[in-house]
C-alpha cells in the first residue's frame, strides 16, 4: 500500500474539511480538556521530544489544563502511532512523529500495525529541520569531508558503518544515498531514536551517524563530533560553516524532513478545529520558537488540510527512491 493510492476521495474530503475548520476560532461555550497528552515515538532528550515537550508548555490554556508528554519508544516510532490509534478522538491524545513513519513506511514494510491515513487524522505541521551527516572518535581528525569519509572507509571496510534513529527513516536513507553516490558498502545501524546512536558515536562504537542537525548540536562542544556536511538545498542556519551535500559534489541530494502533530483517525472537524488552534499558538510563542531553535529546529504550523498535502508529495516523492535503493524492513 502506498499514501497515493490509499488516499481515497473520502479522506481528502475529511482532511479538507478540517482544513477549513483549523482556521475557525474556539467555540464560547468549548470546554477545556482536564490534561491533553503528547505521544512521542523516540526516546526523551531528542528531537521529537523537544518540540513535544515544548508544545507542552503553552497547549494548555483553553485548550487543556494540564499537558503531559508519553515516550512511547520502539519499532522505529510505530508503537507512538498505534497508541494513537487506540485513543478516542477526542483531543486528549495528540501525536508528534517524524514524516517517516507514515509517508516512508508505507513503502519499507509489507504490513504496518496501522493505516497511515485512516488511523491519522493531521493537525498540524511542527516544525522543519535538515539532517546532518557526522562522524565521531573513530574517525580521524583529518577527515573533514564526506568525500574524505568514504575513502576512509574504502581504506577500512571493517569501520565502514553509520547510525541513524531508525530503519526506514528519512536519515537513514540519506546514509543510504551516500554510500550509494560513494560506491562504498556502509552497514547501516538501527537505533531506538538519534541520541542513543549519537551515544555509540560519541563511543566509538560506530563511525558515524546520519540524523537532523539540531541532535548533534548538544555534543559540538566536546570536539569529539563533527559534522561533515548538511543535507538541505542550502546551508542550515543552525550549522553556516558546514556545507552541503550538493556543495560537496552530491548532485541532486537536497533533503529535508517534518514533525507534524496527529490526533486519531475519524477525530470529528470540531476537535481538529480545536487542536489546529492550539497547536498554531503555541508553535508562534517566542520561548517555544527559541526553544526549538537550540535544537536546530525552525517551527512552523499550518492547517490540516496543508499537512495532509504535505504527507501525501512526501510520500510520493520516497516512494521511488526507496524502491531504488531496495531496502525493506525484512532486508
Amino acid at each position: 500500500m502506498t499514501l497515493s493510492t490509499s488516499l481515497s476521495r473520502r479522506d481528502a474530503l475529511q482532511w479538507a474539511l478540517a482544513g477549513a475548520a483549523g482556521s475557525m476560532p474556539f467555540l464560547a461555550q468549548a470546554q477545556a480538556l482536564d490534561t491533553v497528552k503528547i505521544l512521542a515515538g523516540f526516546a526523551a532528550g531528542g528531537t521529537v521530544d523537544t518540540l513535544a515537550r515544548r508544545v507542552a508548555t503553552q497547549i494548555t490554556g483553553g485548550y487543556a489544563k494540564s499537558a503531559v508528554v508519553e515516550n512511547k519508544t520502539g519499532a522505529g516510532g510505530q508503537i507512538a502511532i498505534t497508541t494513537l490509534k487506540a485513543a478516542p478522538a477526542d483531543g486528549a491524545t495528540l501525536l508528534a512523529t517524524p514524516m517517516s513513519m507514515l509517508g516512508i513506511y508505507p513503502h519499507t514494510y509489507k504490513k504496518l500495525p496501522y493505516d497511515p491515513v485512516a488511523d491519522v487524522t493531521p493537525v498540524s505541521l511542527g516544525v522543519v529541520f535538515d539532517m546532518g551527516f557526522a562522524v565521531g572518535p573513530q574517525v580521524p581528525a583529518s577527515v573533514k569531508t564526506v568525500p574524505e569519509f568514504l575513502e576512509w572507509c574504502k581504506a577500512n571496510p571493517t569501520g565502514a558503518n553509520f547510525g541513524s534513529p531508525a530503519p526506514g527513516s528519512v536519515p537513514h536513507f540519506v546514509g543510504e544515498l551516500i554510500s550509494r553516490a560513494g560506491k562504498v558498502d556502509m552497514r547501516h545501524v538501527g537505533f531506538r531514536g538519534s541520541q542513543p546512536a549519537i551515544l555509540d558515536l560519541l563511543g566509538g562504537q560506530i563511525a558515524a551517524v546520519s540524523a537532523p542537525v539540531g541532535e548533534f548540536l548538544p555534543h559540538l562542544s566536546g570536539g569529539k563530533i563533527r559534522v561533515l556536511a548538511t543535507s538541505g538545498a542550502t546551508r542550515n542556519k543552525f550549522m553556516p560553516n558546514v556545507s552541503t551535500l550538493t556543495e560537496q559534489g552530491f548532485k541532486d541530494m537536497a533533503y529535508n524532513e517534518w514533525f507534524g502533530f496527529f490526533l486519531p483517525g475519524k477525530a470529528p472537524a470540531d476537535v481538529v478545529a480545536k487542536a489546529n488552534a492550539a497547536l498554531r499558538t503555541a508553535l508562534a510563542d517566542k520561548d517555544v520558537v527559541a526553544g526549538l531553535a537550540a535544537m536546530g529546529l525552525e517551527a512552523r504550523s499550518s492547517t490540516p488540510a496543508e499537512l495532509a498535502a504535505l504527507l501525501k508529495a512526501d510520500g510520493e516523492r520516497w516512494g521511488p527512491i526507496v524502491k531504488a535503493i531496495g531496502f525493506t524492513a525484512e532486508s
